[in-house]
């Protein structure tokens, strides 16, 4: 069964490109901003003060923006406020109300009685009924409808943020930066352009979840100028991830790199003396990648304007030296 990143959001969740889901405007009106999404058109007041993340990881984006949300969404990892490092010092001493993700129901509870004068879902699965009972709160700006769900690209979610809380230049200045330090990758790595890279998560039930081209992750390495994986590509299909059993390890025989989230030093074990796992030419030849879980991984799987320069600087070495053509060079 799909744990930590899967839709279920036990622990984490299993999802880059311009704005086309959510109706963004360049400037936000005097009135406030329309935003359009999944379930229908927000009305946002006027800079809101007292804002609530819903979406896994809004509150990277708004802390980003320069607000301060008065209540999170604690996805996983067990950091303080469900803030990791990357965004500690954008909190600085706040303390907000923390809410979990993985709780069977949505504390709306706890939602209304932090006053919100504003609800973000960007980054959710949110359905119409949590919809609709968050709209009778405040005013709530839910998940993209022309994406999967978790599925917006991280620079729709700055855009979409950006323009709900009156501060679209600043968005789009932070998009830009991000941007630049994707570029200035691909630029100095030349040998990622084209491969093929794979990413997923491990498994302990002898599955594994290696991520589609809907998915941040997938996005990430598409962004350092690797190529999808076809057959991945296809068995995903219209979901972020494909499930595979070491019976199928064939699917991922192509790849010139291969990176796995390992959420324990047990899984990652379980992975690399799997027989089938371990007969493959790319793992003979030292191209796997096991990023550490706490923090390299996780800023991976939050994929936000703070985490991505984060995750850049922490993965282009490791693959780089997966990629650099020598098996002695492991990463």
């Amino acid at each position: 069964m799909l744990r930590t990143f899967a839709a279920t959001l036990a622990v984490a969740c299993l999802t880059l490109a311009g704005c086309s889901g959510a109706s963004v405007p360049s400037e936000v009106a005097p009135g406030g901003a329309s935003i359009t999404h999944r379930y229908g058109t927000t009305e946002v007041p006027v800079d809101p003060q007292r804002v609530v993340t819903v979406g896994l990881t809004d509150h990277d984006t708004v802390l980003a923006l320069g607000v301060t949300p008065v209540a999170v969404t604690d996805w996983f990892g067990d950091q303080p406020y469900g803030v990791w490092p990357w965004a500690q010092d954008a909190l600085g001493d706040a303390t907000p109300v923390v809410l979990e993700a993985a709780a069977a129901q949505m504390e709306f509870e706890k939602i209304a009685a932090a006053a919100p004068d504003l609800i973000l879902a960007v980054n959710s699965g949110l359905t119409q009924a949590q919809y609709d009972t968050l709209t009778a709160i405040a005013p709530t700006v839910a998940q993209s409808g022309e994406f999967v769900d978790y599925g917006t690209p991280w620079q729709d979610q700055t855009r979409i943020i950006g323009a709900a809380l009156g501060r679209t230049a600043q968005a789009e200045e932070l998009v830009a930066d991000v941007e630049a330090d994707f570029a200035a990758a691909r630029e100095a790595n030349p040998r990622f352009d084209g491969a093929i890279g794979i990413i997923g998560l491990t498994g302990t039930d002898g599955d594994y979840y290696p991520y589609g081209p809907e998915d941040a992750r997938a996005r990430f390495l598409g962004a350092l100028g690797f190529a999808q994986a076809p057959g991945i590509a296809e068995l995903a299909g219209e979901n972020f991830f494909a499930t595979i059993s070491a019976e199928r390890f064939d699917l991922l025989a192509d790849a010139d790199v291969l990176v796995w989230i390992a959420a324990t030093e047990a899984e990652r074990t379980a992975l690399q003396t799997n027989p089938a796992y371990a007969a493959l030419t790319l793992v003979q030849e030292g191209r796997d990648v096991f990023p550490a879980y706490d923090p390299l991984g996780a800023a991976l799987s939050y994929n936000s304007v703070l985490s991505l320069p984060f995750a850049i600087d922490g993965m282009v070495p490791l693959l780089q030296a997966a990629i650099d053509g020598d098996p002695a060079t492991t990463a």
